[in-house]
């Protein structure tokens, strides 16, 4: 059973890599040369506009420097801009500029094109056990004492 189990996570981690690869190649592409984590920060950015550095490091569970030094990078390629919170002048918000904006669209747009080339040909059931199977698989791992 162990050898089987290690197969499923072996198949996994490829996948996640092919995915990977494939969706940076095309930002590289096309000139925008991201990392992994710079297109989580842009992510997370452009779906809660205005949030703070300490909600992503909330969100997240990052190291702030780590963070800060991601912000600071999108910032200067003029991704991310930043405002004063007007209730707390020490607060400072974060948006994601049209630049950015840009960004994040190719990266969805990419993602919805490898997740329907990663499950051609399995039928609409095929694909709704897959869902279900790698649920159970993620809330075994979550309800893990250890």
């Amino acid at each position: 059973m162990s050898d089987i189990s290690d197969e499923v996570f072996e198949s996994i981690h490829a996948i996640m890599h092919l995915y990977r690869s494939r969706q940076y190649r095309a930002l590289r592409e096309g000139g925008h040369d991201l990392t992994h984590m710079e297109t989580k920060v842009l992510g997370y950015f452009a779906r809660h506009p205005g949030a703070t550095q300490s909600d992503l490091v909330a969100h997240t569970g990052r190291d702030k420097a780590q963070l800060a030094r991601l912000i600071k990078g999108l910032r200067d390629r003029d991704f991310l801009e930043a405002s004063t919170d007007a209730a707390d002048r020490r607060s400072v918000r974060l948006q994601v500029t049209a630049a950015g904006q840009e960004v994040f669209r190719r990266l969805r747009l990419q993602g919805r094109h490898l997740s329907s080339v990663a499950v051609k040909g399995l039928a609409d059931a095929e694909r709704g056990m897959l869902v279900t199977l790698l649920q159970r698989v993620r809330a075994n791992l979550d309800n893990d004492a250890e």
